[in-house]
C-alpha cells in the first residue's frame, strides 16, 4: 500500500470518527482525544462534563437559570452569549478557549490555591485599571488584593474571573471605563497583589462614600481608609 493511499484512508477513518461522534453529541476534540483533561470548545448540541461544567459556572455567576444536565441547548447558549457581552469578548455563544478562561475553567486558569495565568494576571489589571483609576499606587493594590481575598473567601466564587464577574459585583465590568486601555500602574499592582500584598487589611469590600447609595454597604465595618475608597469586612 503507498503512502497516498494509506493518507486517504486514516482522513476517512478520521472523519468516521468525528461524525460518529457527533450523533452522540460529544465534540470533535472528545472523540479524538477522550480522556485528556484539557478543555475542548463547546457549542450548540454538545454534551457531557464540560457542559456541565460551564453550566454550573454560568448558574454561579447568575447568567444561567435553567437545569445543570450536560446539554448545550438555547439556555445554555444565551447563557454564554450574555457572559461574553459583558467581558467585551466575542459573543458568538460557543464557549471556545477564551470564554474557558474567563470562566475560570480554562487548563491554564488560576482558582484559590493562589496559581494564577498571564489571563488570570491581565483580568485582575483590567478590573483595578477600571476600579481604582486616579487612585494611588498603594490603592490600586488594596482593590486587587480585595478580589483575591474574595477568591479565598467561602462566601464568594474561588476563581479570580468568578468574582470578578459575579453579577452585581463590580459595575465597572458593564460601564464605558472596562473599555478604556489598562493603566501600567494597574498592571503592576495586580502582580503586587498576587505576591501578597495587601493594603487592604484583608478587607473582603470597598467602596466610594461619596458615589455609593449602598445602604448595606455602609454598614459594613471599616478597617482601612486609602485615597477614595473605605475597605471593609
Amino acid at each position: 500500500m503507498n503512502n497516498t493511499v494509506e493518507r486517504i484512508i486514516i482522513v476517512i477513518m478520521t472523519a468516521a470518527i468525528i461524525a460518529g461522534a457527533g450523533a452522540l453529541g460529544y465534540t470533535a476534540y472528545d472523540a479524538l482525544f477522550e480522556g485528556r483533561s484539557e478543555y475542548a470548545l463547546s457549542r450548540y448540541g454538545s454534551t457531557g462534563s464540560e457542559v456541565t461544567s460551564v453550566q454550573k459556572k454560568l448558574k454561579s455567576l447568575g447568567f444561567y437559570k435553567g437545569a445543570v444536565d450536560g446539554i448545550y441547548g438555547t439556555q445554555t447558549k444565551n447563557a454564554v452569549t450574555a457572559f461574553q457581552k459583558s467581558c467585551g469578548i466575542t459573543a458568538d455563544g460557543i464557549a471556545g478557549p477564551q470564554t474557558l478562561l474567563y470562566l475560570g475553567l480554562g487548563s491554564g486558569g488560576g482558582s484559590g490555591g493562589g496559581s494564577y495565568s498571564s489571563s488570570d494576571i491581565n483580568l485582575l489589571a483590567k478590573v483595578i485599571s477600571a476600579e481604582a483609576r486616579g487612585e494611588s499606587y498603594e490603592g490600586q493594590v488594596a482593590v486587587g488584593a480585595v478580589i483575591l481575598n474574595r477568591v479565598a473567601h467561602p462566601s464568594f466564587p474561588d476563581t479570580l474571573s468568578g468574582v470578578i464577574y459575579q453579577k452585581g459585583a463590580f459595575s465597572c465590568v458593564n460601564d464605558s471605563n472596562w473599555y478604556q486601555p489598562v493603566a501600567e500602574s494597574a498592571k503592576r499592582a495586580a502582580r503586587d497583589a498576587i505576591n501578597g500584598w495587601d493594603p487592604s487589611g484583608g478587607a473582603i469590600y470597598y467602596y466610594n462614600p461619596a458615589k455609593t447609595s449602598n445602604a448595606w454597604m455602609r454598614t459594613r465595618r471599616v478597617v482601612k481608609v486609602i485615597g477614595n475608597h473605605y475597605f471593609c469586612i
